[in-house]
């Protein structure tokens, strides 16, 4: 396949209906004080349509909406901290995003902070592309009022707002008559433009389930209120293809109104059909699609980014009439790591485009074709999302490798790392190599994990002793962000066990252990392990949850990487408290009925 760097620039109208937006190219994520720098840029012709909120110059380009820190982080475990998704965001940005559903204000005053600091990040900066930072809420006064108020600092405010159109939803969540739910979805739309936003978007939640004359008529109304953008949700993901795009092509065509405004998609995968939905609606009209990055989310997660992307990358012209996007899919492995490593949730070997397994051959018959020629097995070249072949540049790393080396060999894995970064790794490394004698792309992976990809610190390990005497004990040296050193000693039923009691000793926060998971990060007995945990606190840290209105305990995950496996065990427990940590100390004193926010009538 043919290289799709600015391959669609010979396709695009005159020039006079865009404003030129260079889009960058270069696949490396740049780590500057512990977050991406938006230096460094390399640029392309590819030209983006001049963002206007219900309307696309180009009717074949298609707006990528990425909601990975909305609804992906309602998957179980995948809290984030504000800087994480503030890092996030920027890598986003870089990708090329169009719009950036940075969260749900109303759920929580932490969810306020990180959707307005985010809008304030994409207030002034300096970019030739700037995404529109979106917020949801639901069709209430108080949720769209606290989504202005994080949202409106941004260049490109939205509000997203929704209400369910399903009869199942109507008649036992909402307990509304159809004309209710007219009523209350023209009336907030009208409310949001009322505050001064001027891209309202509008879902109908449950659409695939919904009457369609019903749809028609609700979605009708909200047009002529204000709405500049319609989202058609699959939210249970629960229709096929072909009906999803019979959907999107009946509502373009029996909605009064419907040429004033985008359609958009919103796949769930609940049957494994989000990827394929989304595109059967992007065919059938559809001109903005929501994603997220790994296609994390609610249930079985949501359409992924890099899955609809590169379909319409790689199929565009010659199968979905012409479709393209505004992405720079150099930035995808990047993005898809930073998201892995932020939300805890492992990416299976197969998945498509990121997975470990989708650019490795190892039938005989399949190597025997890539010798000969790339194409035969691979639709796609891996430098395409931004992933280099294994030692492209040659070097192997030992215990007698330096800095430049390191930091070479990083370079070609898509991290750029300077500064105090590459110091605390290069220490890192230096104590693995002095041990392991060969050093894998997989362990400089982990270890980067481990020292970049974490949250703020608050307790940081410098010290585990492990003994068993008849009964495992643990001793465990903690520093505190203010310099002071803690020592604590526990026994339990095993050195893992002890070692987290000596740390809960310190910390005293008290937590649950929801899930606990080691492994090798390599074969042999010399293997960095790496572990996950999840946990949860007995104190309650709430938020609301979008869709149903209930209250919901978030848990926090914590990764840590160690050729010790109860160092790498600690490491893991000690960064999911910290995590805890953090948001709590973010966290405003709230009336435990003010959190739960309920539609009104």
């Amino acid at each position: 396949m043919a290289s799709s760097i600015c391959k669609h620039a010979a396709i695009a109208p005159s020039p006079t209906t865009f404003r030129s937006q260079k889009i960058p190219i270069r696949p490396v994520y740049l780590i500057r004080n512990g977050r991406p720098s938006a230096s460094a840029a390399v640029h392309c012709s590819l030209l983006r349509p001049e963002y206007t909120p219900n309307h696309i110059p180009d009717p074949k380009y298609v707006r990528i909406f990425d909601t990975t820190l909305r609804d992906g982080e309602q998957s179980p475990g995948a809290t984030m901290t504000t800087k994480e998704k503030l890092d996030i965001a920027r890598q986003l940005a870089r990708l090329g995003v169009d719009i950036i559903e940075a969260g749900f204000p109303a759920s929580s005053d932490a969810d306020f902070e990180a959707v307005e600091l985010i809008a304030r990040e994409f207030a002034n900066v300096d970019s030739e592309h700037v995404p529109v930072i979106c917020g949801l809420a639901r069709c209430n006064k108080r949720d769209i009022e606290r989504s202005w108020e994080a949202v409106k600092h941004a260049r490109k405010p939205r509000i997203h707002t929704f209400i369910a159109t399903s009869e199942i939803h109507m008649q036992f969540k909402l307990k509304m008559t159809p004309e209710q739910v007219v009523e209350k979805a023209r009336s907030m739309v009208a409310y949001a433009r009322s505050l001064g936003c001027e891209d309202v978007e509008f879902s109908p939640e449950d659409a695939g389930r919904s009457d369609r004359e019903f749809l028609y008529q609700i979605l009708g109304e909200v047009i002529k209120a204000g709405a500049t953008t319609l989202n058609i949700p699959d939210t249970v993901g629960y229709t096929l293809p072909s009906e999803f795009g019979q959907l999107i092509a009946d509502i373009k065509a029996n909605t009064p109104g419907i040429e004033n405004v985008i359609i958009s998609t919103h796949c769930q995968n609940d049957l494994g059909l989000s990827t394929a939905n989304t595109l059967a609606g992007a065919y059938a009209g559809a001109r903005q699609v929501e994603v997220t990055i790994n296609g994390i989310g609610e249930r079985a997660g949501n359409a992924s980014l890099e899955e609809v992307v590169m379909a319409i990358k790689c199929r565009g012209e010659q199968a979905l009439g012409g479709l393209y996007t505004g992405i720079n899919t150099q930035h995808i492995v990047m993005a898809s790591k930073m998201v892995e490593e932020y939300s805890g949730l492992r990416i299976q070997p197969h998945k498509a485009i990121v997975g470990a397994n989708a650019f490795a051959h190892e039938s005989g018959i399949h190597q025997d074709g890539m010798l000969k020629h790339k194409n035969t097995y691979e639709i796609i070249s891996p430098e395409d999302i931004g992933l280099l072949r294994s030692n492209e540049s040659g070097i192997v790393l030992g215990k007698l490798s330096g800095r430049h080396a390191l930091k070479a060999k990083m370079l070609e894995l898509g991290y750029d790392i300077d500064g105090k970064e590459l110091d605390d790794l290069f220490s890192r490394f230096k104590a693995v190599a002095g041990n392991k004698k060969n050093i894998s792309d997989d362990d400089l992976v982990a270890l980067v994990s481990d020292e970049v990809f974490q949250p703020q610190t608050v307790w940081k390990l410098e010290d585990v002793t492990c003994g068993s005497l008849g009964l495992s004990t643990a001793t465990v040296k903690l520093i505190h962000a203010n310099g002071d050193e803690h020592i604590s000693c526990s026994v339990g039923t095993g050195p893992v066990d002890a070692a987290y009691k000596a740390v809960d000793l310190v910390v005293k926060v008290p937590v649950t252990l929801l899930e606990y998971s080691l492994n090798g990060v390599t074969e042999g007995i010399d293997a960095i392990a790496t572990t996950r945990v999840l946990i949860r606190g007995e104190d309650n840290v709430i938020a609301t949850h979008a869709y149903t209105g209930e209250s919901v305990n978030r848990a926090f995950s914590g990764t840590g990487a160690s050729m010790d496996i109860v160092i790498s065990s600690v490491r893991a427990y000690v960064n999911a408290l910290n995590k805890l940590l953090g948001f709590k100390s973010r966290l405003k004193t709230e009336d435990p009925n003010e959190s739960k926010v309920m539609h009104t009538l």
